[in-house]
């Protein structure tokens, strides 16, 4: 299991998301923005904006995914 923040995400705050892929952590930030920006916190309003404008761009997309995997995978386990 690894532990990667909102902030190292990309979002505004610390919040830390634990899972045993990359995959996993990317969704559970994914639903961490949206029920932020649901609930009406402003401070991630930006950083969901920019998940929502990324998958609209592949490249842009891949390059972030692909990243944030390499980051996931150099980790060390909790």
């Amino acid at each position: 299991m690894k532990t990667m923040t909102c902030r190292d995400l990309g979002g505004p705050c610390d919040l830390a998301h634990r899972a045993d892929t990359a995959d996993e952590i990317i969704k559970a930030q994914d639903r961490h923005l949206k029920e932020a920006e649901k609930s009406g916190d402003a401070t991630h309003q930006e950083a969901r904006q920019a998940m929502k404008a990324r998958w609209r761009h592949p490249k842009k997309s891949m390059a972030w995914y692909t990243g944030t995997k390499q980051t996931f995978a150099a980790l060390a386990d909790d």
